[in-house]
C-alpha cells in the first residue's frame, strides 16, 4: 500500500505457519539464539506478535538491565512510511521525563518538530505536562485516568483530538492537538558561534533517517563554509537509525586524514551468520536522499564535544564509538548513553516487520562493549529553560566551556524519551509514541 496502493504479493498463511517462520527466523538470525527458551509452546500465543515477544534471551547485564532491550515489532506501513520519507504519527512532540515510577510523574516537552500540531498550538519547549483530556498526569492512579492519559498520549487514528493542559512560567496553557503523519526535520538549528578562541559550529541531529543525509551534508557544508575550527553535535534526542548515514556523519567531523583505510564498525553475528567486510568511514554519499557518489564535504577534526543523554543510541552511540577508534578525542557533555552496540536487519513478514537484534559492532580498535552505556565526560542536566542551539543553555554552555578548561559545571541529569534504540546498516529510529505505547504506557 505504501508504494502506489498496490496490494502485497504475500499469500495468506496460517497463524501457526507464521509462528513457524519465526522460531526458524530467530533460531538462524538472532545474536543469542541459543539463549531462546526452547519450551515455548507456540500454541499458547494468540497471536504471532505475542509469540515473538518472547523469542529472546533473558539475561541481563553487569548493571543488572535486561540484555535484549531493544525487540519489537512495526505495522510494516507505517516503518515504510517512517523509513523512506522520515514521516512520524503523532503530535511532534518529542518528551522528556523524571525516571522512575514514583508520584508525581513529570513530563515536559523537550522539542516541537516544526510544522507539526503541536508546533502550531503554540507549544514550547520546556512545557510541562499537567492533564490530557482532563485526567491528572501528574498524580493519577484509577484505571479510568489512566485509560484517558494513555488514549490522548498515544492516538491510535490521524485526525484524533485531545486536550492537554501545560504548565508555562506558572500558568496553565491549554493546547487541542490533532494526531497526524508528522514529515520531521532531523537536522535543526545549524549555527557558528562566535568564541575568543574561534567559531563552533553547533547543529541539533536528532534521526538518523533517510532524509538525514542530505540535510547533515548541507549542515557541515555551511558550518565549513562559516570557518567553524570546533564542533558541538547534540545527539541527545538522537535514538539511531541509518548506520551508514552515521559513517558519512562521522567522515565528515574527522575528514580523510583521520578516517582513509580504517574501520568506522566491524559488524559480528552468530555462528551461523557468514562475515562481512567491515563498513568504512564513507566519504560520498550512499544515496538515501542525496546523490549517490557525491563527495562529503569534512571538518577534518581531532577533537568533538557530544551532547548526550541516556536516549543518545545505538547509530549515535556508534558515531561515538567509531571516532573514539581512531583517536579522535570525543567529549561527552550530559548524561550516560543508553547502551546499544548491537543492530539488526528489519524483516517484514505477513504486514508486520520483525526487530531482532542480529550484530554486534565494533570500532577500529576492536571495541564495542558498552551495552550499559557510554559514561558522559562531563555530566550536565537538560536546560528546558532554554531553546536548544542557546550559547547559554546548560549543555551547550558546558560544551563550550569544557572545550578550553576541561572543568566541568556538574549537575545531575534526567532521562530522554525519543525513538526506539536501533542501529542498523539499514534501519530508521522509531517515532516516540510508538516507543513510549510499547515500554512506557502508564499502568
Amino acid at each position: 500500500p505504501f508504494n502506489g496502493n498496490k496490494p502485497y504479493p504475500d499469500k495468506q498463511g496460517t497463524l501457526a505457519q507464521e509462528k513457524t517462520w519465526l522460531r526458524s527466523w530467530t533460531d538462524e538470525t538472532y545474536l543469542w539464539y541459543r539463549e531462546v527458551p526452547t519450551t515455548l509452546n507456540p500454541a499458547n500465543y494468540v497471536k504471532a506478535i505475542d509469540y515473538f515477544d518472547v523469542l529472546k534471551t533473558s539475561a541481563i547485564t553487569a548493571s543488572g538491565k535486561a540484555k535484549d532491550q531493544f525487540h519489537f515489532t512495526y505495522p510494516s506501513v507505517d516503518w515504510d512510511a517512517l523509513s523512506q520519507q522520515g514521516v512520524e504519527f503523532g503530535y511532534g512532540i518529542t518528551w522528556s521525563r523524571a525516571p522512575g515510577t514514583s508520584l508525581p510523574r513529570k513530563r515536559v516537552v523537550a522539542i516541537i518538530e516544526p510544522g507539526s500540531p503541536a508546533d502550531k498550538t503554540g507549544l514550547l519547549r520546556g512545557d510541562q505536562l499537567i492533564t490530557v483530556d482532563g485526567a491528572d498526569y501528574l498524580n493519577a492512579n484509577d484505571s479510568a485516568s489512566i485509560d484517558k492519559l494513555n488514549a490522548g498520549l498515544f492516538p491510535e487514528k490521524e485526525g484524533e483530538t485531545h486536550t492537554f493542559i501545560f504548565k508555562r512560567d506558572g500558568n496553565n496553557v491549554s493546547a487541542n492537538l490533532v494526531a497526524a503523519n508528522v514529515a520531521t526535520t532531523p537536522v535543526q538549528n545549524i549555527k557558528a558561534i562566535d568564541t575568543p578562541s574561534g567559531k563552533v559550529g553547533y547543529l541539533t541531529f536528532n534521526s538518523h533517517n533517510s532524509v538525514s543525509e542530505l540535510q547533515l551534508i548541507n549542515a557541515i557544508t555551511a558550518l565549513k563554509a562559516a570557518g567553524v575550527t570546533d564542533l558541538v553535535l547534540d545527539l541527545r534526542y538522537n535514538g539511531g537509525g541509518l548506520l551508514y548515514v552515521a559513517s558519512e556523519l562521522a567522515y565528515m567531523i574527522a575528514g580523510p586524514d583521520s578516517t582513509t583505510g580504517k574501520t568506522f564498525e566491524q559488524t559480528q553475528f552468530n555462528d551461523k551468520t557468514p562475515a562481512e567486510a567491515p563498513t568504512p568511514f564513507f566519504s560520498t554519499a550512499y544515496g538515501f536522499s542525496a546523490p549517490a557518489g557525491q563527495a562529503l564535504p569534512y571538518l577534518g577534526l581531532k577533537k568533538v564535544s557530544i551532547l548526550t543523554s541516556a536516549g543518545t543510541c545505538s547509530a549515535s552511540e556508534a558515531v561515538i564509538n567509531s571516532l573514539q577508534g581512531i583517536d579522535v578525542e570525543v567529549n561527552l557533555i550530559g548524561a550516560q548513553t543508553c547502551g546499544k552496540p548491537y543492530g539488526f536487519y528489519p524483516t517484514p513478514n505477513c504486514g508486520t516487520t520483525y526487530f531482532t537484534i542480529q550484530f554486534k559492532g565494533i570500532n577500529n580498535k576492536g571495541f564495542g562493549d558498552y551495552a550499559d552505556g557510554i559514561a558522559a565526560t562531563c555530566k550536565v542536566a537538560d536546560d528546558f529553560s532554554h531553546a536548544l542551539g542557546d550559547p547559554a543553555e546548560s549543555q551547550l554552555a558546558a560544551a563550550l566551556q569544557y572545550r578550553n578548561t576541561k572543568i566541568c559545571p556538574g549537575a545531575s541529569a534526567g532521562v530522554i524519551l525519543r525513538g526506539e534504540f536501533i542501529t542498523a546498516k539499514l534501519e530508521i529510529v522509531r517515532p516516540l509514541a510508538k516507543e513510549i505505547a510499547i515500554y512506557s504506557k502508564l499502568k
